[in-house]
């Protein structure tokens, strides 16, 4: 969710990413949250929960974070067939598998 929340915060509503910037990243509980903004731990927990899947539906449809990962593993195998002196036939599959994530 972390990870979902760094692609995709500027999507949000200041409210929604003030509320799950305090549950994931500084580890506030729903209650502590609640008793800042003067709401219910109810109202907490249900805004969290429509973010989530608000979250987890722009990822279904852009796909950011899963490109993200394959480029990260890509770069990483290339790097490793770099060092090891592999041909170039084997990068050049990767540079284009890259491109076509874009």
């Amino acid at each position: 969710m972390n990870y979902l929340y760094d692609f995709y915060q500027a999507l949000l509503t200041p409210k929604q990413s003030s509320y799950m910037a305090l549950y994931y990243l500084d580890d506030y509980s729903l209650g502590e949250i609640a008793e800042e903004y003067d709401v219910s731990r109810q109202a907490v927990y249900d805004n969290i929960k429509r973010t989530e899947a608000m979250l987890e539906e722009y990822e279904e449809k852009l796909l950011l974070f899963e490109k993200f990962q394959k480029r990260s593993e890509l770069i990483l195998k290339m790097k490793e067939l770099m060092d090891n002196g592999e041909n170039n036939y084997d990068l050049n599959e990767m540079i284009a598998e890259l491109e076509k994530l874009d």
